[in-house]
């Protein structure tokens, strides 16, 4: 009941958002964005060398993110090499392509849960430390807990988003979009980002998610300047990241070439493919998360708090009635789905999703 809720509220957000007359085509260069970017590190590293945990919570981050993808890894090892073949010569889908697309979004859910809690504790040691309150590791979990359920909802749509985005930007065959298509779905997809930086620091600090989307929009309108200034330059150093680990995936076989025996079909070794691209992946992914992400986070709450006490609000508010131990049933849920997931891997067979996969 409460994940339908708050997917209604997202889908209220995301209206509210398609009608807003923000110029999002009012983009900074790539030079002022990575300017405007560096000039919110300084004192997000002053904050992360003062609050030790900040590098806790990114740690967890990625390694949050590393186990996820060699848990989607799992069911791309039971496809068949002769499935694999019939869907490269394949233009639809069929009953593995759903099943392999379901479980990746429960994949991407159960991610979504730790990464909506670490995230919202990054954001809660910038606002325990703007109150001059001490921010350790348990004070910023009892901050964070009870806004389990918003924090999780929000971060699998826009963490399942994300993934579509980057496997969207991948080269593929018989990609038949013009370029002002793609160029439309990456406005979209940045409008989105740029639209929702207030939810994470609105939902911390104890507003509802539609609260936290309408302030955000506005937000976005009263600190425009800001905003796009932090998004841009987060933005393009996630695509220099991105593009540096897609040429180190080419070079990291080139430097092995015995991980992988080329001269063999391919689709015997998917499996193995995706495995070893694990590798530079998360290279690639630990840059952002360890040194990027933590910066665009307190970045963001700090524009944040600087804009509600420009409207001259309460920055912080207590957890609604009923709400304080809402952690513990997000927990709970987490926990069925991870056995449910458990499930599937011990008894694919029986279940027949083997024999789906194979067809």
């Amino acid at each position: 009941m409460a994940f339908n809720n708050y997917l209604g509220a997202m889908k209220e957000v995301r209206e509210e958002m398609s009608h807003t007359t923000i110029d999002w085509n009012r983009r900074p260069s790539l030079g002022e964005g990575l300017a405007g970017f560096w000039e919110r590190t300084k004192f997000s590293l002053k904050l992360v060398f003062l609050e030790k945990e900040l590098i806790t919570f990114a740690v967890l981050q990625w390694a949050c993110i590393g186990l996820g993808y060699y848990l989607w890894l799992q069911m791309i090892g039971w496809i068949p090499a002769a499935a694999w073949e019939r869907a490269s010569n394949s233009h639809g889908a069929t009953a593995g392509d759903l099943i392999l697309f379901v479980w990746s979004f429960f994949c991407v859910g159960i991610v979504a849960f730790p990464l909506g809690i670490l995230s919202g504790c990054m954001g809660a040691v910038h606002f325990l430390n703007r109150q001059g309150k001490e921010s350790t590791i348990a004070e910023c979990l009892k901050m964070v807990l009870p806004r389990a359920w918003p924090l999780w909802i929000f971060h699998w749509i826009d963490g399942w988003w994300t993934v579509q985005r980057i496997l969207d930007r991948l080269p593929k065959k018989n990609d038949s979009r013009s370029f002002a298509e793609k160029a439309v779905s990456e406005l979209v997809y940045y409008a989105w980002k740029v639209a929702t930086i207030g939810i994470l620091p609105g939902l911390v600090t104890g507003r509802g998610l539609i609260d936290a989307g309408q302030r955000s929009i506005g937000l976005v309108r009263n600190k425009f300047k800001d905003v796009i200034l932090l998004r841009a330059g987060y933005s393009a150093l996630c695509w220099i990241v991105g593009i540096g680990g897609y040429a180190g995936t080419i070079l990291f076989f080139v430097a092995f070439p015995g991980l992988v025996n080329w001269k063999a079909s391919v689709a015997g070794q998917m499996y193995l493919i995706y495995f070893w691209v694990g590798v530079p992946l998360m290279v690639s992914v630990g840059a952002v998360m360890l040194f990027l992400r933590p910066v665009y986070v307190i970045s963001a709450c700090d524009i944040y708090a600087d804009y509600v006490a420009k409207m001259d609000e309460n920055l912080m508010l207590p957890p609604p009635p009923g709400r304080a131990r809402a952690g513990d049933t997000a927990f709970i849920v987490a926990v069925l789905l991870c056995l449910a997931i458990w499930a599937v891997i011990y008894f694919r067979e029986q279940l027949g999703i083997m024999r789906l996969l194979a067809q």
